[in-house]
Order: structure tokens, then C-alpha cells, then sequence
């Protein structure tokens, strides 16, 4: 989903789960997107949520304790900031395609200062 912002970040290779690495500095608009995103106690919740079973809109309002709607509120925010993709879909007892949600694969790092090279360098 990061690839839909227009970001100057730097995408290097992080680890074998296929994810990579980013790397923001803290003055960067995508910087001020993630820290408003996750400024939410309920955004905050539903992010970790996510790191512990891939669900769909309506489990995590469940999960966290909230309604359907501030819920979804938020996904899209995560989903903007990068931070949420959509990983499929499941059917509801109904027969209604729901979209199921995991966090994405990039490890990411918001930084002070110059971005640093993998090599140590100084962009």
C-alpha cells in the first residue's frame, strides 16, 4: 500500500518474511501521516490486533471494543499510512464478501537526523 503515497522514503530488503525495510525521516509528510494515524488509542488497538490474526472489519470491532464504523474509520487510515493491506477476503454467514486485513510486511523506521545507507553512508 505504501507505493499509493507520494514518499521519498528509502525501501531497502529487511528480512526473509518478504517485508522491507523503510526508512522515514521524521521531517517527511509520510512521517506526519503515520504519527497522526497512530495517534488514536483505537487505530493503536486495531494495528496490534492485526499483528496477532489477519480480520475482517467486524472481528477487530469486536476485538477492540469499538463500533463497526470507528473502526473502519481507522483501517483507512491505516491503510493510507501503509501500515494495513488487505491479505483476502471471507463470506459472512449472509453470503457478503467481507475484506480481511493483516498488517503489511515492511519493518519501518522513522528516523532524527539524515537517512543513513544500509552501508552507513549519509544520504
Amino acid at each position: 500500500m505504501s507505493g499509493l503515497l507520494p514518499s521519498a522514503t528509502e525501501r531497502r530488503p529487511a528480512d526473509d518474511r518478504g517485508g522491507d525495510l523503510r526508512v522515514i525521516p521524521l521531517d517527511d509528510d509520510e512521517a506526519a501521516r503515520l504519527i497522526r494515524c497512530l495517534a488514536s488509542d483505537t487505530a493503536r488497538s486495531t494495528l496490534s490486533a492485526l499483528q496477532r490474526d489477519a480480520a475482517t472489519a467486524s472481528e477487530l470491532a469486536e476485538d477492540v471494543d469499538t463500533s463497526l464504523q470507528n473502526v473502519r474509520h481507522h483501517l483507512e487510515n491505516l491503510l493510507d499510512a501503509g501500515l494495513v493491506r488487505v491479505a483476502g477476503t471471507r463470506y459472512s454467514v449472509k453470503g457478503r464478501e467481507m475484506k480481511v486485513y493483516a498488517p503489511t510486511r515492511d519493518s519501518l523506521v522513522v528516523c532524527v537526523g539524515e537517512a543513513v545507507d544500509v552501508d552507513g553512508s549519509i544520504e
